[in-house]
């Protein structure tokens, strides 16, 4: 009954609301557009490459990836960059508000233990529930991610008068994460690591402090 409810609320909240809401004139791209979003989710999104992969253009990726923000179905999160010269200097991540949704359009529900794409689920869940905690709190702060032309990464940063908070998100609480590149080029940062077993502590108003 669980999942006969999610598939309704998918079909009934992703296209029937939307397609009524906006001027969509290829309804069956933005359905591919999601699917290929919902494969993407914890890597690094190229409009051109969505465009190519679905026999669009990119103007029409862009637009249509900004309804599905309004729609509060995906968020977009960019890259952190002061021009260090070993940074990637403009690229976004694209997350999905709710992990239900994301399994909806993947038509995949299997225990957590089963699953192969839990770490990408467990980065989704901790960024989206990053997100809502600083919306729905007020805090004025922009949110990114870190990553550098060596591929050391850091998942969700948040920017506040100058000052950098920084999380870096494992479903594997015994795996080492490499903080090392970040932690150089911004010494002064305050970084957290989030795993399963200390979540909960992150995801409290106070840990922004």
């Amino acid at each position: 009954m669980e999942i006969e409810n999610l598939r309704n609320l998918g079909s009934d909240y992703l296209y029937k609301d939307i397609f009524t809401l906006h001027e969509i004139r290829k309804p069956e791209l933005i359905e591919k557009l999601l699917q290929a979003l919902a494969f993407q989710i914890s890597a690094e999104v190229s409009y051109n490459e969505l465009a190519q992969l679905l026999n669009s253009d990119p103007e029409t990726i862009a637009r249509y990836i900004r309804i599905l923000e309004h729609a509060f179905i995906i968020f977009r999160l960019p890259n952190y960059s002061t021009n260090q010269c070993n940074e990637i200097k403009r690229s976004r991540k694209i997350y999905f508000w709710d992990n239900g949704i994301r399994n909806i359009l993947l038509s995949d529900f299997r225990a957590i233990d089963l699953r192969d794409d839990i770490g990408k689920l467990w980065e989704n869940y901790v960024v989206s529930e990053l997100a809502k905690l600083r919306d729905n709190h007020r805090l004025l702060a922009n949110s990114y991610f870190w990553r550098s032309k060596t591929a050391a990464e850091i998942d969700y940063l948040e920017i506040q008068d100058a000052q950098i908070k920084a999380w870096e998100i494992k479903w594997n609480h015994k795996k080492r994460p490499a903080t090392r590149a970040f932690q150089n080029a911004y010494p002064e940062a305050k970084l957290d690591l989030i795993n399963p077993e200390n979540y909960f502590l992150n995801l409290m108003p106070g840990s922004r402090q």
